[in-house]
């Protein structure tokens, strides 16, 4: 678990000194690395390594105190192929290696819809740019929002950033595809709203 220590305005300058985990001797095996970012408490990637444990599991979360009760889970559950970054998203690249990822989930992140706020999400041009940086090619992102405003803003930008929109759903339900239903996904469901979906592959 790396710490939150990095502020905004030394960011850029810290992360040019790459500090690379090395992933194969942490988890003892070179299995496909796959990368949450914005776990929260980490039910949908705790559920995801119980039931793939072939793959190998990153999370991201920045707020410490809701990260500890991920880290608590794992521990308690005794599950072994996940690795937490307690960090900005943004300092992901000095921890893991360029093209290393094969997929990233996006899941229920704050669509920002504030003025000022696009350049804050994670799909926008400079995050983008990020993830085909860490993915390796033809490495996927996942994304599932209750947001049709941050659905619309991704749909336009994935292809101008070097993504390939593999498939969009307007209508998602997890459960009926067999994916995971995040504790968000249910409460959102529950109250009406419709979930959308995208895949998009770096092309």
């Amino acid at each position: 678990m790396m710490p939150a220590d990095f502020s905004v305005s030394d960011m850029r300058e810290a992360v040019q000194e790459k500090q690379y985990v090395d992933f194969e001797a942490f988890f003892g095996n070179s299995n496909p690395l796959h990368l949450e970012i914005g776990c929260g408490k980490g039910s949908f990637v705790c559920q995801l390594a119980r039931q793939h444990p072939e793959i190998n599991y990153i999370a991201c979360e920045k707020v410490s105190n809701v990260i500890i009760t991920a880290v608590e889970r794992v521990k308690a559950e005794g599950i072994r192929n996940i690795y937490f970054f307690n960090c900005l998203a943004e300092m992901l690249e000095k921890y893991i290696p360029e093209g290393s990822v094969s997929r990233l989930y996006l899941n229920f992140s704050d669509p920002l819809l504030k003025h000022g706020g696009k350049r804050q999400r994670l799909t926008s041009t400079r995050f983008l740019e990020l993830y085909q940086k860490l993915l390796c090619p033809g490495g996927e992102i996942w994304q599932k929002t209750d947001n049709e405003v941050l659905y619309r803003f991704s749909t336009d930008n994935y292809p101008s950033c070097g993504f390939e929109i593999v498939s969009t759903s307007e209508d998602w339900d997890s459960v009926a595809n067999g994916d995971i239903e995040t504790e968000y996904e249910q409460h959102f469901k529950e109250q009406g709203f419709k979930i959308f979906r995208i895949v998009a592959r770096k092309s």
